[in-house]
């Protein structure tokens, strides 16, 4: 998701003329309206196939019959957009390839969810992430979390789509108020009209636009200055090549622990339980092709932050041949490469407005998956519970309504956030801090047998609680000290290539000469903890308060809701070993009991035994074959 605002260098306004280096010829706007037109006509082509024949699970979750390759993508596409094409690359030319380190966080990052949160959402046949909370816990904690989860994409959903937009005007003198109300008009229509299917074949366009226009610059940069052998020579000459940092503090910046092990919770929190991607993962036609999806990102993740980091080194090598002009050393950081871009690529027609599609294309992916999954989740979770008795046609028509309503109220969010001045950026740092707390939410439900339902809505009051109290101290005190963050650890600056990092990355605060204490201290927590940290709180509180309240004796527990960590560590050890420790896990050969445990249904309602009676009709599709065994835990001591 993109963000193109510095925390100590305020953007210049849109009218300020002598900001502009370059202007777009034809082609370059020609190339650019192609991008526009190309996505709107997919859209439309899935939105207008069987028009009139759609249900509510086609338009939410493509029918669960989409395949592995165009789900990857749009995963990819969802976090992967104009933050990594502007923010990487600056964060590389300013500090180095330490960065580059976030890629051993993909592994994990992607391994847990393909194999614990995907099989027990995709089992359960949720439309909605927070449908699991009721599952697990009660309807007042799926609310919560549904609501939390409002909040974070609303508040943020205008400015991924303002800032990028306000960069590029200050830059290449690009109609501000044009951009924004063509991608914000372009992404609703084809959101709203052609459902899931559309927003993840126009991801699939808009991914390989990125990667091209990225390439583009790679190899026309590189052979300006020489060949990417020269391009490594230069870097590794100024010290911009990183060794290994293993320093173990985490209020330290960016060290290969705080990348490798803190980015792991920021990609848990994205591809693990954010309603955007789990969407995605239940669309797939079965539950072997979700995981393949996701195995599918982890190399695209690492293609896509070698690019990042390649355009970055490029861009230093080139700087060195051509020195910036002073109105270039004087930008908002985030601007580095569309000047970078603007320099190389003047005098070839065409080029440019690849680019800036590349860019757009971030956006688009960006805002278009946040209008469907707060489309779903709204229609799913606030009203469908309520009105279980729609029609088909009726819910359809509803949740294009509310589509659009959510595209209209972003495009009012983008103007809020041209009004805001400084507040922006505390805008912008909500985003992560939320993502976190919903993490340690489900992990709560999943891990822990005797989490309940007041211990997971005090649990999520806490961390949430945590959250903002570490983020705004942070914006308080960076801005507060009126100081410019230096290189070694002024992480205000950063953009890195995923949603969350971005967002926490303006949480930090500006470095000093001395060293902070008491909570000057905490407030500089690097910013790849926070999701670490607000995930532990909510299960260290929501542990303490659901023991203190009795646990879950005298609910029921659903098993299905529940990852089998003890069996699933035992069946690693050897047999002798397991022998040892007599442990138990009943298995296959117990089914749950339907009168005790409620079952999903189709309108968002959770229904026992005796509704079932009245409402026997078997499910179809592909979706809801190879159901699971249930795991039934029987806690020993070991």
């Amino acid at each position: 998701m993109s963000v193109a605002v510095s925390t100590s260098t305020p953007l210049p306004p849109a009218s300020d003329t002598n900001m502009v280096t370059s202007t777009f010829s034809l082609v370059d706007y020609v190339v650019f309206v192609l991008l526009l037109v190309l996505s709107l006509a997919i859209g439309l082509y899935h939105a207008y196939r069987g028009w009139g024949r759609h249900t509510i699970g086609q338009l939410l979750l493509a029918d669960r019959k989409m395949g592995c390759f165009p789900v990857a993508l749009s995963l990819l596409a969802t976090f992967q957009s104009a933050v990594a094409i502007l923010g990487v690359p600056s964060e590389i030319y300013r500090f180095g390839t330490q960065y580059w380190f976030l890629g051993c966080s993909y592994f994990l990052g992607l391994l847990i969810p393909a194999h614990v949160f995907i099989p027990i959402f995709y089992r359960l046949h949720l439309t909605s992430a927070y449908e699991y909370l009721e599952l697990r816990f009660n309807k007042a904690v799926r609310v919560c979390g549904t609501v939390t989860f409002i909040f974070q994409m609303v508040i943020y959903m205008g400015v991924v789509l303002y800032a990028p937009s306000l960069a590029l005007n200050a830059v290449t003198g690009f109609d501000l108020w044009l951009s924004v109300l063509t991608l914000g008009i372009v992404c609703t229509v084809y959101t709203a009209l052609g459902g899931l299917k559309a927003v993840i074949w126009t991801d699939v366009f808009q991914t390989l636009v990125m990667f091209l226009g990225q390439l583009v610059v790679i190899i026309v940069g590189s052979a300006k200055v020489g060949g990417l052998g020269h391009v490594w020579d230069v870097a590794s000459q100024h010290g911009l090549i990183s060794g290994i940092e293993l320093d173990p503090d985490p209020f330290v910046r960016h060290t290969f622990w705080t990348l490798a092990f803190g980015g792991v919770f920021m990609m848990l929190s994205l591809y693990g339980v954010n309603q955007a991607q789990v969407q995605r993962y239940l669309s797939s036609r079965t539950e072997k092709a979700a995981v393949l999806s996701c195995y599918a990102v982890f190399p695209c993740q690492q293609v896509v932050l070698c690019m990042g980091c390649l355009i970055g080194l490029v861009m230093f090598a080139y700087y060195q041949e051509y020195p910036m002009s002073t109105q270039q050393t004087q930008a908002a950081p985030d601007q580095f490469v569309l000047y970078f871009v603007m320099d190389l690529l003047r005098g070839l027609p065409g080029l440019p407005g690849l680019f800036v599609a590349c860019l757009f294309s971030g956006s688009l992916s960006t805002i278009s998956s946040a209008f469907n999954s707060l489309a779903t989740v709204t229609m799913e979770d606030l009203i469908r519970p309520w009105f279980p008795h729609f029609s088909e046609v009726r819910a359809t028509m509803l949740s294009r309504i509310i589509a659009f309503g959510y595209g209209l109220l972003c495009l009012g969010m983008a103007y809020i956030s041209s009004q805001m001045g400084p507040v922006l950026q505390a805008a912008i740092s909500i985003f992560g801090m939320v993502g976190g707390p919903l993490l340690g939410l489900f992990c709560l439900g999943m891990f822990f047998p005797c989490a309940n339902p007041p211990g997971a809505i005090v649990g999520l009051l806490a961390g949430l609680i945590m959250a903002f109290w570490i983020g705004i101290g942070s914006i308080v005190t960076s801005t507060g000290s009126g100081r410019a963050p230096t290189p070694s650890n002024g992480s205000s600056f950063s953009l890195p290539s995923n949603l969350t990092a971005v967002t926490m990355a303006t949480l930090m605060p500006s470095t000093t000469i001395s060293k902070p204490t008491g909570l000057q201290r905490l407030y500089s927590l690097s910013y790849l903890w926070y999701s670490a940290h607000n995930s532990t709180t909510v299960i260290v509180v929501g542990l303490a308060v659901s023991l203190l309240s009795g646990g879950m004796r005298g609910r029921t527990l659903n098993p299905r809701t529940i990852y089998p960590v003890l069996p699933k560590l035992v069946a690693l050890l050897p047999m002798s070993c397991q022998k040892r420790l007599h442990c138990k896990t009943l298995s296959q050969d117990l089914s749950v009991d339907t009168a005790v445990f409620p079952e999903k249904v189709s309108n968002g309602m959770l229904r026992g035994s005796r509704d079932k009676e009245a409402m026997d009709v078997p499910e179809e599709g592909p979706a809801h074959q190879g159901i699971s065994p249930t795991f039934i835990l029987q806690e020993t001591s070991l």
